[in-house]
């Protein structure tokens, strides 16, 4: 097994986790099994409870470890299938070591962090490699090079480098390469400095991959390489990418990052074959065509809190040929001024999951929007709810009818909480999260759009399709065709007479990749290339 650590320096948000997953996408295509891992620094067991505006979506993998989205990367440049293994963050660490000391585990021994907690990050690397039956496994580590709670992660990765040896192990340090604009030149103290602070810990990056706005010219990169002790052929330049972020793997393969890497960890394999993945980004640059979809959700302010349905929708349009220009839309605006000012115009519209009661009336508008006005219309988790929510009101005519989320004494609870989820109090982990597999009714959209009679997805939501009110809006024209098998929780439901009306309970953005999207978001973009039409 051969191990990568990717940590980064300077600044946050330079893109390690692209870094990684880029590399992860060259020696997979050189024939190598990858396995990728993230090891977040900060104290939540996991991102579960966190805001997404401070963190950002919540990955959801299949054994239903709610992730960093880094993973959601992962899973997405490579073949990996992750598990809760490949995501640790120090509250897990700390919890495991704890619960071993009340258990006596220790025999008597004072707890410290080393050797207990740095022995215990080394278990779960070795773990993921050992379990995962790949060739290299490339590891992530969260936060910037200097963090104190990066502090036992990076002890841990010197400890994990002795034992396996510098042949089998390097780190590849992600760094910016700033330009300072009056003196008209590219800076490299920043980079020096954040690999003294390595080194003080005693760690060597063996590769640089340099976040730069102007391109590292020869004598900045042997500058780089003088100061910080790497081979020339080692500094990687990575600039922003030109269109979209598959091109970093491209542009990372052009600076011969898989070689060095290759080389250093004396792998033997043939040249990679990118030439699907040159096409899919050729596909994404230069597409014939172009759709306007709207993405009305609560956390639209923040890029990454929607990132895996901006990428689902992306990989969607390429396969069709077509550009996707997303119009974002605050639920909340659409609450106060009304759908048409803001969805006038537009080829498809999306309604995300999220939590808790802001925004949603703006949602119910602009699903209403989407039904009368015959727009495609594509709801995932909270989306599928307040469509329920909007045709029991204006269809059905349930005035008041509503979620117990947000009402708890609605008079039609069509969306309740599964009776399991009521005596929960502690809310980390305890949702209905991971794969769970949906039975397709024959004859129905859905089942045009997947051809199959089951098919697994994942879920990550406490609330669910309330079935004593199904007879009441089947009647109406509302179409179940997604359940459990067992036929007791809904889980896809569409419009009769509707051109494409499709709203489901969990979350396909999960298992979209670039070459391989997923039917939902396929079948949604060709319905607004026939709308635009």
């Amino acid at each position: 097994m051969k191990y990568i650590f990717v940590t980064g320096g300077v600044v946050s948000s330079l893109g390690k986790g692209l870094a990684a997953a880029s590399l992860g996408t060259l020696l997979e295509r050189r024939g190598l099994k990858v396995v990728l891992q993230k090891l977040d620094p900060y104290l939540n067991v996991d991102p579960g409870t966190m805001n997404p505006f401070q963190h950002g979506e919540v990955y959801v993998l299949a054994d239903g470890a709610e992730t960093d989205l880094d993973l959601g990367h992962y899973e997405r440049f490579t073949n990996c299938v992750l598990t809760r293994s490949n995501n640790l963050t120090s509250g897990q660490v700390y919890e495991t070591v704890l619960a071993k000391e009340r258990r006596g585990d220790y025999l008597g021994k004072t707890v410290q962090v080393i050797p207990h907690v740095t022995d215990e990050i080394k278990a779960r690397i070795r773990e993921v490699g050992e379990n995962s039956g790949g060739d290299i496994l490339i590891t992530e580590i969260g936060g910037t090079t200097g963090d104190i709670e990066g502090l036992p992660f990076l002890e841990a990765i010197r400890q994990f480098i002795l034992e396996v040896g510098s042949e089998n192990a390097i780190i590849m340090h992600v760094t910016l390469v700033p330009f300072i604009k009056a003196a008209g030149e590219l800076k490299t103290k920043p980079t020096q400095q954040s690999i003294a602070k390595l080194r003080e810990i005693g760690l060597q990056p063996q590769v640089l991959i340099c976040r730069t706005e102007m391109p590292l010219i020869k004598e900045v990169r042997e500058k780089l390489a003088l100061f910080c002790n790497v081979p020339l052929d080692a500094v990687v330049e990575a600039g922003d990418v030109a269109h979209t972020i598959y091109e970093a793997p491209l542009n990372l393969q052009a600076e011969g990052l898989d070689v060095t890497v290759c080389r250093l960890l004396h792998l033997k394999t043939h040249a990679p074959d990118m030439t699907d993945w040159k096409k899919y980004v050729n596909r994404l640059i230069s597409p014939k065509k172009r759709v306007k979809v709207a993405i009305v959700g609560k956390y639209i302010e923040l890029q990454d809190a929607y990132k895996s349905i901006y990428e689902s929708l992306t990989h969607a349009g390429a396969s069709l040929d077509c550009g996707i220009d997303l119009v974002l839309v605050d639920a909340e605006s659409i609450e106060n001024e009304g759908a048409e000012k803001y969805l006038r115009g537009v080829a498809g519209v999306v309604i995300p999951g999220g939590f808790g009661d802001r925004g949603v009336e703006g949602k119910i508008k602009a699903v209403r929007f989407a039904r009368e006005s015959r727009t495609p219309f594509l709801g995932l988790c909270l989306g599928m709810q307040v469509a329920t929510i909007e045709f029991a009101r204006h269809v059905c005519g349930l005035e008041g009818a509503n979620s117990t989320e947000f009402d708890a004494n609605t008079p039609h609870p069509v969306i309740s909480m599964l009776e399991e989820q009521k005596d929960v109090t502690d809310k980390g982990g305890s949702m209905r999260l991971g794969t769970w597999p949906t039975k397709i009714k024959e004859g129905t959209l859905a089942y045009q759009v997947y051809g199959k009679k089951e098919v697994p997805e994942r879920h990550r939501h406490r609330y669910e399709f309330n079935i004593k009110f199904r007879e009441a809006l089947e009647s109406q024209g509302l179409v179940i065709s997604g359940t459990s098998p067992d036929g007791d929780l809904v889980e896809l439901v569409e419009l009769k007479g509707h051109p494409w009306f499709i709203a489901c309970q969990y979350h396909p953005e999960f298992q979209s990749k670039p070459n391989l999207p997923h039917p939902l978001f396929r079948g949604f973009i060709s319905a607004t290339l026939a709308h635009e039409d």
